[in-house]
């Protein structure tokens, strides 16, 4: 079921029917996200004519391309190749004519590989901030709320750029509801938050920006963009298709599919009772579905950092599940980033089965206290139920599957 739901968004897949038809004059390719490399390839072998550009991706998700430049950046805290990467898509949508077009690639990860900071903020303070709110457990709009607002090409400062070439973006969506504001930080939308939400967010999560963040935020002047006429943005892959190709694996192999949709977010840990719950209701009711069932949910989930252990919400998820499951027998799940990267490890998920908390107690392993330090990367890869496929070259957030037998 995680492969088919990476499979219907791999870029070679699902970008080929979006792409529009070549203009009079030049095409140039720019984007950023995790998928941007494979989404160039992709371009690059279905483009009739002419055609140039940059994108940016993250390290380790690179493919050899022709005629579009690849660069590489860090994710999720940006660096100065990411900076750089910007500064030169920045020069290259200069000169651009109405008959030229631009064909914007973007993905999840954007936010972070796209990173240009605004005029008069130091990359460093940025790179600070973006630690802090990633560690608060703030959603992801949330924190895009805020770069948006302290960048030169997010929340529409791209768009504005390209003019008056015609925009075309095609994006592969990571985010819950698929608002292409907050894909990337909508780099070439209209964006509809402001100022003062951004603001907010930091006040939410007890965040002090530096005085160089703080003049930016206040500044009126820094509004982003709220009208963009002319840009194009078609979604080619997004997380309820993917989730629907995972449905259809499940009820070939005669599982009731039970999908709990894209736009699941809140705590790794809290989602997992939620679902455990649900697993007892079908095994002890048969409700809200009919078993054998499968329960599929996407969307993102977050971890509030308490303790020092690695690990993404993917497989703090896992191992929440599993402590929630304790007393249930006959379930098996698997929590992945359809990314093929859990956060900042270099897995994409973990699995757990019905023996996994047996497993662990003939190790000498207490599960809850690899829970409470944060530290689900280091449970599951004492017990080899890791899921390591290395980088998938698209996103479309977190996937779960929960198996009740």
């Amino acid at each position: 079921m995680f492969e088919a739901a990476v499979e219907a968004a791999r870029p070679s897949v699902c970008l080929p029917p979006f792409l529009p038809a070549p203009p009079a004059g030049r095409t140039l390719v720019i984007g950023a996200g995790k998928a941007a490399a494979a989404m160039a390839r992709t371009v690059e072998d279905h483009w009739p004519g002419p055609l140039s550009g940059l994108v940016v991706t993250r390290y380790g998700h690179l493919v050899p391309t022709r005629r579009i430049e690849v660069a590489e950046a860090a994710h999720p805290v940006p660096d100065a190749a990411g900076e750089n990467a910007a500064g030169r898509m920045i020069k290259l949508l200069k000169g651009l004519g109405p008959d030229d077009l631009v064909l914007c690639l973007i993905s999840g990860g954007g936010s972070a590989l796209l990173a240009r900071p605004a005029p008069g903020i130091p990359l460093a303070e940025k790179q600070a901030l973006t630690g802090a709110l990633l560690r608060s457990g703030a959603a992801i709009g949330e924190i895009n709320c805020v770069r948006k607002h302290l960048s030169a090409v997010k929340g529409g400062r791209l768009a504005a750029l390209a003019a008056p070439a015609r925009l075309v973006t095609l994006a592969i969506s990571d985010v819950p509801g698929d608002d292409p504001s907050v894909i990337a930080s909508g780099p070439t939308v209209a964006d509809p938050t402001t100022l003062a939400e951004a603001r907010s967010v930091l006040a939410k999560y007890g965040i002090t920006p530096s005085p160089a963040i703080a003049a930016r935020l206040n500044d009126p002047a820094a509004e982003t963009p709220k009208e963009l006429p002319g840009s194009e943005y078609r979604l080619v892959a997004t997380p309820q298709r993917s989730l629907e190709a995972a449905a259809l694996v499940a009820a070939r192999a005669g599982l009731y599919p039970l999908l709990l949709g894209d736009c699941l977010e809140g705590e790794a840990r809290e989602m997992a009772k939620v679902m455990a719950g649900m697993v007892k209701s079908i095994r002890a009711h048969q409700q809200p579905a009919p078993g054998p069932a499968v329960i599929l949910s996407g969307g993102e989930a977050t971890v509030t950092l308490r303790g020092p252990g690695k690990g993404g919400p993917n497989a703090e998820f896992a191992l929440a599940l599993a402590l929630a499951l304790k007393d249930c027998p006959g379930v098996d799940a698997i929590a992945c980033d359809t990314d093929g990267i859990d956060g900042s490890e270099d897995n994409a998920g973990a699995t757990i089965a019905p023996d996994t908390l047996e497993r662990a107690r003939a190790l000498g392993i207490n599960p809850e206290a690899y829970l409470t330090n944060n530290d689900s990367y280091g449970f599951f890869k004492a017990l080899g139920d890791l899921v390591e496929i290395g980088p998938t070259l698209t996103n479309v957030n977190d996937f779960r599957a929960i198996l009740v037998r």
